[in-house]
């Protein structure tokens, strides 16, 4: 895991607050949607699917702020959308980052480097690029040309200015292991990005392809062949061992969507930002009023094949967390990630 050691400690520290408190649910990282629109039209997403006058919408500066303040997470991830088409995007994340929140921008690059000089480098963000491929891999799945070298020009811009570059990469029924194996080699070598994000991709219902996305064995066989011959040690995976584990096959958990939050122009959506089964106004609501128990693999049938990070990765965090044997794990592994990008 090559998470900062300063933001692993901020975590940890959070972690521990919370079972001291004995609060059995809690926020660990806000996914915050401040607008739908996008300049792309991605096959896996469904969110440019609402209609025009929802696309116009963009969240103010105040609401998106007070949104992570009430939930009280230590990290937020941006997106949409696509959050640089906002007006106001660097006024919240400036705010934001002013909380000592870590901040994730996720974007398609396309206008990065446009707006870049509306930022400001810090410990507390980073610019969190999709790159869902190679070349040509990557521009039929956002179904334009052009965007693969666009998003390479702009996070070495990005880094030559001195911000932390992150990517998430989703992959499909489409990948082989090879496929995964040349694109993380490329984001951690060629590139050297300081941390990747993966995911598989998962059944949204909104999504305009519905034959492509991955079910649980094909992950566990896809990951468990691109993971061979030492290339997870080797890569700067943004993941908690355990997480991996899960994809491998080698460790199973339940979901705790609860954990990864959403907040839209909507609302606080139920129960992830993958689903939406209503709004409520509140974060206290979106806890207290949310029959948690009923999502999850061999619960919702909707949920049969998920994998993802967001219901996931939290799980493996708080296993993590409960055991002193994975705690030493994690913690070895995110020291060698930051002796790796420190050599």
């Amino acid at each position: 895991m090559a998470m900062p050691l300063r933001q692993s400690i901020r975590v940890g520290t959070y972690l521990l607050e919370q079972k001291l408190r004995k609060r059995e649910k809690f926020p660990l990282i806000v996914e915050l949607e401040p607008l739908y629109a996008c300049n792309l039209a991605c096959e896996g997403c469904g969110k440019i699917q609402h209609p025009a006058g929802v696309l116009k919408q963009r969240m103010p500066v105040a609401q998106a702020v007070g949104a992570v303040l009430e939930s009280g997470a230590p990290m937020v991830s941006i997106a949409g959308g696509e959050p640089l088409m906002h007006p106001q995007i660097h006024e919240i994340v400036r705010q934001l980052v002013a909380r000592r929140k870590y901040v994730f921008l996720c974007t398609n690059a396309m206008l990065l480097r446009k707006k870049i000089e509306k930022f400001t480098p810090s410990p507390y963000f980073a610019f969190a690029v999709h790159i869902d491929g190679l070349r040509e891999r990557h521009d039929e799945s956002v179904a334009k040309e052009g965007v693969f070298d666009e998003a390479v020009a702009a996070i070495k811009e990005a880094k030559k200015r001195g911000f932390r570059v992150t990517t998430n990469s989703t992959f499909f029924n489409t990948d082989t292991p090879q496929t995964i194996i040349e694109v993380l080699n490329y984001l951690n070598d060629d590139l050297q990005v300081d941390e990747m994000m993966i995911s598989p991709a998962y059944a949204y219902e909104k999504a305009p392809d519905q034959e492509h996305f991955l079910g649980v064995e094909q992950t566990r066989e896809l990951f468990r062949k691109a993971f061979a011959g030492g290339n997870r040690r080797r890569w700067r995976l943004n993941h908690s061992p355990l997480f991996l584990d899960f994809l491998e096959g080698k460790a199973d958990f339940s979901c705790t969507a609860w954990a990864i939050p959403n907040y839209s122009l909507f609302g606080w959506q139920r129960p992830c930002y993958l689903m939406s089964d209503g709004y409520v106004p509140t974060y206290r609501e979106l806890i207290n009023d949310t029959d948690w128990d009923k999502y999850g693999r061999g619960k919702d049938p909707r949920c049969a094949n998920c994998m993802a990070h967001c219901g996931y990765e939290p799980t493996a965090v708080l296993a993590t967390m409960g055991s002193l044997k994975e705690s030493l794990r994690a913690a070895r592994e995110t020291i060698a990630g930051n002796r790796d990008k420190s050599a």
